[in-house]
């Protein structure tokens, strides 16, 4: 009765050996494909800064605050540049107003004017050309005794004002017949654009008088104030861009095979124990780093450093500049 419970304790005990080697081997080739790297968080930083050169009148936000993209900053006096606005307008109104009346040509009242000039001249031709007529005979049925030969001269000099007076009226009236000309178009048509141009340019210098953020990002600091002077020189904040986040890491050149860009991974940090922040691997780097020339031999290739970052997803915005963690990058998925 002892011999076969021994043997079947020595069964049991060899089954649960072999499982527990199982598990053993099993475990450590679980963690031998797994490639874990160590980094520390990045991210994005700017200055942002005016592009107009005036005085501030408002800040709006403090440090630490957190800003969405369009939100607005910080604002500058705009009482000079609000009026000059306003009359850039007003001269573009008229200056379109110009250039419709050349495109709209004469009206037919001026038209009618200049046709009745004409008349008019033509009915002051004929009356000088009547008199100039009766002077004249006169003059020769007379022998020069009824007129003189000044009255005669004088008839004549009307005579010629007359017609030249009607071909004033003629030209004049074919000049409003035909409109303005296309040079005097194109001329109006110029200035207009010049004026529109200089408008958007004034309304641009407006719209840049307030300071918007262009994405989502925590001020850092504050570095002017209501009263000083800004500049494009002289930032207003500092930035820090909470979106995108990455894990800047380094990958062995023998470990470099085992991942690539859209690999996903987790991020640990050790100030969160416990909780692993969703990632993908989104940057390889093609050329190593902290080697002075390119190395070749076998021995030294080994060794080249390859910058990697890891994006991960933070939607609380828990992770800091220069917090260290940990990456882990799962074994690569084999092909069917």
């Amino acid at each position: 009765m002892k011999k076969p419970l021994i043997v079947g304790l020595l069964v049991v005990a060899a089954a649960a050996g072999v499982l527990g080697a199982i598990r053993l081997f099993g475990g450590n080739r679980k963690a031998a494909n797994e490639l874990v790297l160590y980094g520390n968080v990045d991210l994005r930083q700017l200055e942002l800064a005016f592009n107009n050169s005036e005085r501030i009148s408002e800040v709006l936000v403090e440090e630490g605050d957190r800003v969405h993209p369009g939100q607005v900053l910080a604002r500058l006096d705009t009482s000079r540049l609000r009026p000059e606005v306003a009359e850039t307008a007003a001269t573009m109104a008229a200056q379109q107003a110009a250039v419709d009346r050349l495109h709209h040509g004469s009206r037919p009242e001026e038209i009618a004017e200049a046709q009745a000039g004409v008349a008019q001249a033509q009915a002051d031709l004929v009356n000088a050309s009547q008199q100039w007529r009766r002077v004249s005979a006169l003059f020769k049925s007379t022998a020069g005794l009824a007129v003189s030969q000044q009255d005669v001269d004088g008839a004549q000099a009307a005579l010629d004002m007359a017609q030249a007076r009607l071909s004033v009226a003629e030209k004049s009236r074919d000049l409003t017949v035909a409109g303005p000309r296309q040079e005097d178009i194109a001329q109006g048509e110029a200035q207009l654009r010049a004026t529109k141009a200089h408008l958007q340019l004034l309304r641009r210098e407006l719209a840049d008088a307030e300071l918007i953020a262009p994405g989502k990002a925590t001020v850092r600091s504050r570095l002017l104030e209501p009263g000083e002077m800004a500049s494009p020189q002289r930032p207003v904040f500092d930035l820090a861009i909470t979106e995108p986040k990455w894990v800047r890491a380094y990958v062995s050149e023998p470990d470099l095979g085992r991942i690539h860009p859209g690999a996903e991974a987790s991020v640990v940090a050790d100030s969160f124990p416990g909780r692993e922040f969703t990632g993908w691997i989104g940057f390889i780097s093609s050329v190593a780093e902290f080697t002075p020339k390119t190395v070749e031999t076998t021995d030294l290739r080994s060794n080249l450093v390859y910058e990697v970052r890891a994006f991960v997803k933070d939607p609380q915005d828990e992770l800091r500049l220069g917090m260290p963690a940990t990456v882990r990058i799962g074994p690569p998925k084999q092909e069917p």
